[in-house]
């Protein structure tokens, strides 16, 4: 099953650094997500002057308690990175 995560990082004074400091360990990890086929697509969303905000995750897993699992070990919640996420059930349009 498929789920789309749209996640805000917070607006504090500190919001780019906890990011920052936090990526290498969230793009080490989400890399074995894609290992295991369950990172189907994914990125940053930039604000207008191309600062990053927040993320973009599609995940293909076998429902949602395996996404909540999965998230347990998602360094951008565990360090306080994304202030709001949104995950709702997504179907990927299969385009011929």
């Amino acid at each position: 099953m498929q789920f789309l995560l749209i996640a805000y990082d917070g607006t504090d004074a500190t919001a780019l650094e906890r990011r920052m400091k936090s990526r290498p360990e969230h793009l080490e990890k989400i890399s074995h997500v894609k290992k295991a086929g369950e990172f189907l697509f994914g990125g940053a969303i930039l604000d207008d002057d191309g600062k990053m905000i927040g993320s973009v995750i599609l995940y293909d897993v076998p429902d949602r308690a395996a996404l909540n699992e999965r998230l347990k070990n998602e360094p951008y919640i565990y360090n306080k990175v994304w202030e709001k996420i949104e995950i709702r059930p997504f179907r990927l349009a299969t385009i011929n």
